[in-house]
């Protein structure tokens, strides 16, 4: 049954790449404490990175730190097989959080690598993986984001500069379902982005991670409809959860640069891997639809 999945799953990619290149209320004389303003908690936070946000910069395709580009060569640790990391090279400010991302089925690194300096140019020590086969299943990927996760947070020459407290992972597509795998391995984990995500399993119930899930309305390849927005439908114990459905957009959408992507990846990350309450202006209320966003579901961050 695997291989068939497998085999279908692979026509269906290469020929989309040709076609194309989810309290009891106070008493009524009880008056609720007033919610702190998000400068004021961003004030208190200490894992707080950066200039104050805003639409320009969580939509540059550059960030405010320089960063350094490491090749990471096979061999360099176990339980994975290769890839890049992407660090800031300013640490005036502190550590960082780290973000590990996987591409999909039948997919190299390649393609996702446009993830790694748009988001460490953001505060962030990013490191996009090259998986152990082009054909890996979800449950491999996840296994694999976990294990470089690993290595990059304990044995890597940048380990000085991230606060292993602090990570997430994300990936496209089977790599997308490896990241939900992965969050369901690991509940500790701050924040996962699968983008539009492929797994034949839909239930996660050791998720406790805030899950920002993305899809595309014209993906024929994991429907979003079957698919993205079933496992958000499906995410009952994530503290917080977001559905994005990008308009016009398809599977391998997600290969290429995408302002509307990186902006809320950026500040998905931002929120809850830096606890950064000053990005919640672009998070809650929720988006409305627009030439780029079809549907956005959410639970607004509550921290």
């Amino acid at each position: 049954m695997h291989r068939k999945l497998a085999h279908s799953f692979r026509l269906l990619s290469v020929a989309a790449v040709l076609a194309s290149g989810a309290a009891l209320a106070p008493p009524a004389s009880a008056a609720a404490p007033a919610r702190p303003a998000a400068a004021e908690r961003a004030a208190d936070n200490p894992y707080q990175r950066g200039p104050a946000p805003t639409e320009a910069s969580v939509t540059a395709e550059k960030g405010p730190f320089g960063i350094e580009t490491i090749p990471v060569p096979a061999g360099s640790g176990t339980g994975f097989n290769k890839g890049t990391v992407y660090a800031p090279t300013d640490m005036s400010q502190g550590t960082f959080g780290a973000i590990v991302v996987s591409p999909g089925f039948v997919s190299p690194e390649a393609w996702i690598s446009w993830y790694g300096p748009r988001l460490a140019s953001q505060g962030f020590v990013v490191m996009t993986l090259e998986t152990d086969s082009l054909f890996d299943v979800p449950a491999s990927r996840g296994d694999q984001l976990l294990a470089a996760l690993d290595w990059l947070t304990g044995k890597s020459s940048v380990k000085n500069r991230i606060d292993a407290t602090r990570t997430a992972v994300m990936g496209h597509s089977m790599g997308g379902g490896g990241t939900l795998e992965a969050a369901n391995k690991r509940p500790s984990l701050k924040a996962d982005i699968p983008l539009a995500p492929w797994d034949m399993t839909y239930s996660f119930p050791n998720i406790k991670t805030p899950t920002l899930i993305m899809g595309a309305d014209n993906d024929f390849i994991a429907p979003a409809s079957s698919m993205a927005q079933s496992y958000y439908d499906n995410l009952k114990t994530a503290p917080e959860k977001a559905y994005l459905l990008l308009k016009n957009a398809g599977h391998m959408t997600f290969v290429s640069p995408n302002t509307t992507i990186a902006k809320y990846s950026i500040a998905w990350m931002k929120r809850f891997v830096d606890n950064d309450a000053r990005y919640d202006q672009f998070l809650c209320p929720a988006p409305a639809p627009s030439a780029t966003i079809a549907k956005y579901l959410d639970t607004c961050p509550t921290g």
